[in-house]
């Protein structure tokens, strides 16, 4: 029987920090994410592309997930047997939240459901970097760069994980305090605030594949190469 983990023994990937944290601030404003993100994000920041649960004019300009929930269907019959769940989608997932919790809540929720283009997500990746940011102030930002996980399996900052973290999705061309973060239908985004770059990747491994889906993070760290000795050359 595996021994239980400590707390401060071993980072353990999880979404239910962020699930709770939207919980608690439609708690505490009586808004949906939804509005909250409108009033506090994309207001401000004049996204027009951003949103949540976007409407089916929207969906040519959105790319197609995985037919049904096979992984996470496989992954709960696996690790739940015995108990039965009849909501599972089997039709092409396509212009609504992939992840399944998400989904369940509605669409929203603090850990997932929001879809954006390239240009737009750049805008919001850049609100994470104290020199460009227009939300958030330098203080905070300084955050996401400090590694609050040292001698751990993961190195963490606040809500990212850092390139120093072995293995890496991040690749050896960044930093090791530039912080990410991968979504899992092939998307991911990487920030070097150091030098005031941010690497948007919107990609997808999901689409019409049978489970296993593919391993694409060695195409993410080759990715980052590339794009880190063509912006060199830049300068």
């Amino acid at each position: 029987m595996t021994k239980p983990q400590e707390p401060g023994e071993r980072v353990i990937y999880s979404d239910l920090g962020f699930i709770v944290l939207g919980f608690l601030l439609q708690k505490l404003t009586g808004h949906s994410l939804p509005e909250l993100a409108q009033q506090q994000i994309f207001t401000p920041l004049d996204l027009h592309q951003t949103f949540f649960n976007p409407g089916a004019a929207a969906r040519t300009g959105i790319a197609a997930c995985e037919n049904g929930n096979a992984y996470e269907r496989d992954m709960c019959e696996r690790d739940f047997s015995g108990r039965e769940y009849a909501g599972w989608r089997s039709g092409g997932i396509w212009g609504e939240v992939h992840d399944g919790n998400a989904h369940f809540l509605g669409g929203a929720a603090g850990h997932a459901g929001l879809f954006s283009n390239a240009a737009e997500t750049f805008r919001i990746a850049h609100q994470f970097v104290s020199e460009s940011s227009e939300l958030l102030s330098p203080e905070t930002c300084s955050l996401f760069r400090e590694n609050m996980t040292d001698g751990l399996n993961e190195a963490r900052s606040f809500a990212w994980q850092l390139a120093a973290t072995p293995e890496s999705t991040a690749g050896t061309s960044l930093p090791g305090d530039a912080f990410g973060h991968t979504g899992f239908t092939g998307t991911s985004c990487w920030i070097d605030a150091q030098h005031q770059r941010v690497f948007i990747l919107l990609t997808n491994r999901t689409h019409a594949r049978k489970l296993p889906f593919a391993n694409i993070n060695a195409t993410r760290r080759k990715f980052h190469s590339l794009a880190v000795a063509a912006l060199d050359d830049l300068n």
